[in-house]
């Protein structure tokens, strides 16, 4: 195993403790803390916040591209996720300096930036660590590498929402911010152990995306983007409208009643669990039967999803007619949802990198997390679009949900037909 794993590992999973923490109590934030100039609450409605939300994180997911070109072209890997963590940090701290719609928007655009930069090149950097003699460690480097993220994850999700109902936003802004600084730190820590690829320049670069090779390759694995698109688009919402559905359910579970916005916990917890039982258990079973590809796997998750929804429209509908459902419900929706995760989120990170021609692995990767960009795009337009001017939703309650059903059940039936049509390449860093 390469000594720089790690120090990536470690890094990774600081600096998703930061995000995630962000991520997590960012709707809850526009809905009951936001203020104004004056120190008054000036929060957003539901669907308003929803939209905001869900902008922040395409912009986080398309801004990759600017991170890819820097990275393979002109700064490299290390000196670009150096760079851009410092203007993450920023991002945090004006965050957690200023709780109105202004220091919101300064520290959103920071964050979207340094966190949208460093995505494409520390992923394609975990891969640039290992040759053809030892690529067969990679797809097991990038689950650790996915447990990593749940790690930081898991911890955020619990601490952060308790530290904002109890201290207030400043505190809530302000620990992720401590955690991002430290990620900065540990990275830096482990330059010398770095297998550093450098950048190709300009003309080199421009030149690279031009071959017949390499725009093959990127028409290839442009054909798996609208489909993940879909599943982000459905996936993401444990973030908004799951945070607010469970703050109308029974949350009292294990002697204590939970915040809405801890639910989402289970996530990354489950993630932890089960990327060893797929790769361990599940997967070598289910060879016995059929052979797993990355395509099958792939399109599996897209139907997990769709039964995920199932559950919380369901949950939805008991809401609409006045009950209060357990949040153990919505905790077997994440379970259904993780599923999905571990077989789409996974299996098209590790399937990004290995398609991917040398040079060009950040811009590759762009594709992954653009897919991520494109579904909460989707998701953003489809909660502006259903906000009437009177305030109420052309999609209220249970049909919301329903409705993603139905575009998750056309989107994943589509990938039946048109994944056998897909023909590319593995590539490893020596090619």
């Amino acid at each position: 195993m390469p000594r720089s794993i790690p120090f990536i590992v470690v890094n990774e999973a600081a600096e998703r403790f930061c995000y995630y923490g962000i991520n997590g109590i960012l709707v809850i934030f526009m809905t009951k803390y936001l203020r104004d100039s004056g120190g008054q609450l000036a929060v957003m409605h539901q669907e308003q916040a929803e939209g905001w939300y869900h902008l922040f994180v395409s912009c986080v997911y398309f801004l990759p591209i600017l991170g890819a070109f820097l990275a393979d072209a002109v700064l490299g890997k290390y000196r670009t996720i150096l760079c851009l963590s410092v203007v993450y940090c920023l991002g945090n701290l004006a965050l957690s300096l200023d709780v109105t719609r202004m220091g919101l928007a300064v520290g959103l655009v920071l964050i979207a930036l340094g966190s949208g930069g460093i995505k494409p090149c520390v992923s394609a950097n975990v891969g640039d660590q290992f040759g053809a003699a030892n690529q067969h460690l990679l797809p097991k480097v990038f689950s650790w590498f996915y447990f990593a993220i749940n790690i930081g994850s898991a911890f955020s999700t619990i601490i952060i929402p308790e530290m904002l109902e109890r201290k207030g936003p400043y505190w809530a802004f302000g620990l992720p911010g401590v955690f991002m600084a430290l990620a900065t730190v540990i990275f830096w820590l482990g330059r010398k152990q770095y297998v550093h690829v450098p950048p190709a320049g300009l003309r080199t670069y421009a030149n690279e995306i031009l071959k017949r090779e390499n725009l093959k390759a990127l028409a290839n694995l442009l054909i798996l983007v609208p489909f993940a698109a879909m599943f982000w688009a459905l996936w993401q919402q444990n973030f908004s409208s799951w945070v607010l559905q469970a703050d109308k359910m029974d949350r009292f579970l294990f002697g204590r009643e939970w915040l809405p916005a801890q639910i989402q916990t289970v996530n990354p917890v489950f993630v932890l669990v089960m990327l060893p039982l797929f790769s361990y258990v599940i997967y070598p079973i289910a060879e016995k039967v059929v052979r797993l590809t990355p395509l099958r796997k792939f399109g599996a998750g897209l139907f997990s999803v769709i039964i995920a929804f199932l559950i919380v429209g369901w949950i939805q509908t008991r809401l609409d007619a006045g009950e209060k459902p357990h949040i153990l419900w919505q905790i077997l929706a994440f379970v259904v949802l993780t599923a999905g995760e571990v077989m789409v989120s996974v299996t098209h990170l590790e399937f990004s990198y290995t398609q991917a021609p040398k040079k060009m692995k950040s811009l590759v990767m762009c594709l992954y997390l653009g897919s991520i960009a494109l579904g909460n795009v989707f998701t953003a337009a489809v909660s502006f679009f259903i906000q009437n001017p009177d305030g109420t939703s052309k999609l209220a309650g249970a049909s919301y949900f329903f409705f993603f059903v139905w575009v998750m059940l056309g989107t994943a039936i589509l990938f039946m037909f048109i994944a056998p049509f897909y023909r590319g390449r593995t590539y490893a860093v020596g090619e």
